[in-house]
């Protein structure tokens, strides 16, 4: 999520329990599941017989067709541009991507998430009208290294390229120290939100809270501030 995000995700209709997902790959294949199981409906396609069978033998959807999207006749007699969100998630066919997100786009279908391969394929994407582009690869790969390299970083929310909110294991050196002790602010220019205890966050702990090692923290400020921390 950052603020170039912000008015796509502001616009999503809050009602809105219809969507369409294009492609039926690793990645088409979880948002189905995870929508399916959240109970909203789900029309999905692709252009393999195979998949579309698949999915609906596995019950990760509720309607799913075979067909052609680049194909535009195909699309509206499917009904995919009465959709309000399309999510094309072709993502290692460039070329099929790309006129299927310009064919949903011209149709009139006022929210298109496209998946990207590459930052040349993100740029056509959004060139074509594409209103939210996401890198499932690229996220899940920078989100791997950073756990081997930062290990005591359990969670992170990038804010914008340089800021984030990130949870992480309680340093040694915090142990038994008062949040007033460690004046995270002045030290590390750091702003601490929220502490573990008993398996439970503690919202905007009281200064005389005394950290304990092995609980965890939530602490929002700059990448550079977060990257002093002696984790």
């Amino acid at each position: 999520m950052n603020l170039s995000s912000l008015s796509f995700f502001r616009s999503l209709r809050k009602d809105n329990h219809q969507f369409a997902v294009i492609g039926l790959g690793r990645f088409g294949r979880s948002v189905c599941s995870t929508l399916h199981n959240f109970g909203y409906q789900v029309l999905a396609t692709d252009i393999d017989e195979k998949r579309v069978s698949e999915a609906l033998t596995e019950g990760i959807v509720g309607h799913a067709l075979q067909l052609d999207s680049t194909e535009p006749a195909a699309l509206r007699e499917a009904g995919i541009f009465e959709f309000d969100t399309v999510i094309v998630a072709i993502g290692n066919y460039v070329q099929e991507s790309i006129i299927t997100t310009l064919n949903v786009k011209e149709a009139g279908v006022p929210h298109v998430v496209a998946k990207a391969s590459s930052e040349v394929h993100r740029k056509l994407l959004r060139r074509v009208g594409a209103d939210h582009v996401v890198f499932p690869e690229y996220e899940a790969g920078c989100a791997l290294a950073r756990t081997l390299t930062k290990p005591a970083i359990l969670d992170r929310f990038d804010l914008d390229p340089d800021n984030s909110i990130v949870e992480l294991i309680v340093p040694d050196e915090f142990h038994g120290k008062t949040i007033t002790e460690l004046q995270l602010r002045n030290r590390y220019g750091l702003n601490l939100l929220a502490v573990s205890q008993d398996g439970k966050f503690q919202i905007n702990p009281d200064a005389t809270k005394r950290l304990e090692r092995g609980s965890a923290m939530v602490v929002i400020g700059c990448n550079k501030d977060i990257n002093r921390l002696p984790i």
